[in-house]
């Protein structure tokens, strides 16, 4: 089978709760508890809703001891309607806007935004 080169995708938080709070609230999507029953390892991870038959990748929000959230290199890109919709519930929901809506020409439309726990994240849209 084919795929997109990026199966998986996990960004690093510190405070569950909050960045559960804040990624349900931009995106208007609840989370899926992904925890192994039993874990006793204190692993939190919870699952953006997604479908192996559509395009792009599917990933988590992850808590666990050793990895701190924010200061990383890598931007995961979520698709929206029009990033900036989404830009602006994330500065409402405890984030902030770091580089506003902006044209990346025929391949669309981009936004960066920082999350509640300090991580980069990238918003793409066509229109």
């Amino acid at each position: 089978m084919e795929r997109n080169v990026v199966g998986w995708f996990e960004i690093y938080v510190d405070d569950m709760k909050r960045a559960r709070a804040f990624y349900e609230a931009v995106f208007e999507a609840k989370l899926d508890n992904l925890a192994p029953e039993g874990d006793a390892s204190g692993l939190e991870m919870w699952a953006f809703t997604g479908d192996p038959n559509a395009g792009g990748a599917a990933g988590s929000i992850v808590k666990m001891e050793g990895c701190k959230a924010g200061g990383n290199s890598t931007i995961v890109y979520f698709s929206c309607a029009d990033c900036a919709v989404e830009a602006a519930r994330a500065a409402a929901n405890g984030g902030r806007i770091f580089k506003d809506k902006f044209s990346i020409g025929q391949y669309g439309h981009i936004a960066l935004v920082e999350d509640t726990e300090g991580n980069i994240i990238g918003l793409h849209s066509m229109q």
